[in-house]
């Protein structure tokens, strides 16, 4: 994909009224291309492999192969696409599932059509489509269940990192931008983006959304 190429979006979702909706809006978009539509979890893997789109919209309850499953077996293959996963809820634990699996973020099946476009584009430029703020509040919503070994199961991968990446992983927990971790440590743009890069490698994650999530489980938070 280079800068001029349309970014190409496959629609997964089992009610044609949402995938119809879903992609009248973004065809009237500037960049964006439709490549293709599926019905179910299944049906999108085959047609992801066919199609090879930048960025998959994949609806979470579906009959059969489900959202989840999905998401899951496509994130694990080389040259994975970037999934957006569709939900009526904001703050379901299946969205956190998700995103554990390597999704970019969630997008409600209500949100406008600007937001929708803008959410495909960060998406395919490697950018977490959901704020800080919806982070800490998915997050929040997570079952207290098994709270200790989690804590502890987090600690001890967070271990892998060396000092200065930790602090940076610290900093992804709290929402922080490459910039706002830049000029609080002092350091380059560049010099956080490889930091994020080497955090990423060694704890064998997809995007910065899975490092804030592993932070939270470990408990931890960056000095004020």
């Amino acid at each position: 994909m280079t800068a001029s190429d349309p970014v190409a979006v496959l629609i997964v979702d089992d009610d044609p009224v949402v995938r119809f909706g879903l992609s009248m809006m973004l065809r009237g978009a500037d960049g964006l291309t439709v490549v293709a539509e599926a019905g179910d979890g299944a049906e999108g893997v085959a047609l992801a492999e066919r199609h090879r789109p930048d960025v998959v919209l994949m609806d979470i309850r579906m009959p059969g192969t489900d959202g989840l499953t999905a998401t899951e077996t496509l994130r694990r293959r080389p040259g994975a696409p970037q999934v957006v996963v569709l939900t009526t809820f904001d703050a379901d634990a299946h969205v956190l599932r998700a995103l554990r699996a390597g999704a970019a973020g969630f997008l409600l099946k209500d949100t406008p059509p600007d937001e929708l476009v803008l959410a495909v584009r960060h998406a395919a430029a490697g950018r977490p489509v959901l704020s800080p703020e919806v982070t800490r509040r998915l997050i929040d919503r997570v079952a207290e269940t098994d709270r200790d070994s989690t804590r502890a199961a987090a600690r001890r991968r967070l271990e892998r990192l060396a000092e200065r990446e930790r602090t940076i992983a610290l900093d992804l927990g709290a929402g922080r931008s490459n910039a706002e971790i830049a000029a609080r440590h002092h350091i380059s743009v560049a010099t956080v983006k490889t930091h994020v890069s080497a955090i990423l490698t060694k704890l064998d994650l997809n995007n910065r959304v899975q490092v804030a999530l592993l932070v939270h489980d470990a408990g931890l938070s960056p000095p004020v």
